[in-house]
């Protein structure tokens, strides 16, 4: 009896333990502990930060956090032969460790193709970095590598011309991974204590760049993946496909968020050259899924033909959807019935996912500018805030490699610039990257 009390309350303990510990731990904060809104700082300037640091190589993945560690993903050489991951004290922003492996699937290092975007995922165990590449890496907290895999060399190489940059999530053991490619696509769930396969399940061969989402339908866990030309719900203990939804288009970038019980935002957009106009201009908005007997039901609540995003999402805070166009025009509509709140045009587009936090929206402009907006029906801006000075951008490692398509080279100065790519939020912390820089903002402790 004294030995059964006493593993009771050392589990308690334990389980209080993980509680307390606070963590960004994937792309767009998915399962991420709650934030205290009045710790975070509203105002900032690049003489207030409280740290920056220089980074190796390129990566536009977005940090993640887990108790007192941020860990990052990079690439670097001429062909991104060089697959980084390191971790940095939240303190002090001091590398802790770094470890560099060598890419199963090379290819040209460019401004043009996706470099280290996809986020890592974190866990009280360990650090799971997936990349383009197709290869994947695991990682204790301390920077010892677990096990690695290469899902190129066991499905083939990705054909896409742009890269791939869908970003993994979990549920409980299993890291999912979204592969959508014209060669071909699949779903796929890997054991984060090996890194076998738990199950595959082949999707539809298609050119996307979305990242699935863990949404909970019915009250269980679905992996929502919005994706050139429809939105699927999957079992994500089997892989089962459970729905889809295919009167839809241009969703090729951005990723499903909550918007209330069973209910979820999907964002769309016309495309590079307009290819995708008309069905995306029916393609923004809230979607609902109905279980119905012994199925679902996937159906538009509503749309609206006005805001389409660029690589930033919409989210959806205290009953109002945000979205971000890539002129920087935020348009906040009700949740509920799509009714227009405001449109009004900010300073800069945003690639990162806008993250609304108690009283504010912060919108994490492309150029190191962040606005504050007040939440609200009401257009309000509380700051502005930039993360350095137009005659002192950051460091940005571009690659060695030139252009020599003539359409190519002409826009290559735009895309070389800094670009802040992801945010990851604690209580009393924001940190924000850039393709070679972490900064990271304070407010009260």
């Amino acid at each position: 009896m004294f030995t059964a009390i006493t593993l009771t309350a050392s589990l308690f303990c334990s389980l209080q333990l993980a509680a307390d510990i606070e963590t960004w731990p994937g792309f767009l904060g998915q399962g991420s502990s709650e934030i205290t809104a009045d710790t975070l700082p509203i105002e900032w300037t690049p003489e207030t930060l409280s740290w920056t640091q220089e980074l190796s190589g390129y990566g536009q993945s977005s940090p993640v956090i887990y108790g007192d560690q941020i860990f990052l993903t990079a690439v670097d050489g001429d062909t991104k032969q060089e697959l980084l991951v390191s971790a940095y004290r939240l303190a002090d922003g001091q590398q802790e460790w770094s470890y560099k492996a060598t890419s199963t699937f090379p290819e040209k290092n460019s401004v043009y193709i996706s470099r280290a975007a996809p986020t890592p995922l974190v866990d009280e165990n360990g650090v799971y970095a997936y990349f383009e590449s197709g290869d994947v890496l695991a990682f204790d907290h301390h920077g010892k590598q677990l096990w690695a895999m290469s899902l190129s060399e066991e499905y083939g190489h990705p054909t896409n011309e742009f890269g791939l940059s869908a970003s993994p999530v979990q549920v409980g053991e299993h890291i999912i991974i979204l592969i959508d490619d014209p060669a071909a696509a699949y779903l796929v769930a890997l054991n984060k204590k090996d890194g076998s396969v738990v199950w595959k399940t082949d999707r539809k061969p298609r050119t996307s760049w979305s990242s699935p989402a863990v949404l909970t339908i019915g009250g269980k866990p679905h992996v929502v993946c919005s994706s050139a030309g429809s939105v699927d719900g999957y079992d994500s203990q089997t892989g089962q496909q459970l729905w889809s939804f295919d009167e839809i288009g241009g969703n090729t970038g951005t990723t499903p968020r909550p918007a209330g019980l069973d209910r979820f935002l999907v964002g769309a957009s016309p495309g590079r050259e307009g290819e995708n106009a008309e069905l995306a201009r029916r393609s923004n908005g809230v979607m609902t899924v109905q279980q119905i007997n012994d199925g679902f039901q996937p159906a538009f609540v509503w749309t609206d033909p006005s805001p389409v995003p660029s690589w930033a999402s919409p989210i959806e805070h205290r009953g109002l959807a945000y979205w971000v166009n890539r002129a920087g025009v935020v348009y906040c509509l009700d949740a509920e019935t799509g009714e227009e709140a405001y449109t009004e045009r900010l300073q800069q587009s945003a690639w990162a996912t806008p993250v609304g936090v108690g009283n504010h929206i912060y919108i994490f402009g492309r150029d190191g500018l962040t606005t504050v907006l007040a939440a609200g029906s009401e257009f309000k801006i509380v700051a502005e805030n930039s993360l350095w000075a137009e005659e002192t951008p950051p460091v940005n490692n571009l690659p060695k490699t030139e252009e020599t398509d003539e359409r190519r080279k002409a826009a290559a100065a735009m895309f070389s610039r800094p670009v802040v790519y992801g945010v990851a939020m604690v209580d009393g912390v924001i940190v924000l990257r850039t393709g070679s820089k972490l900064f990271s903002i304070r407010g009260k402790q």
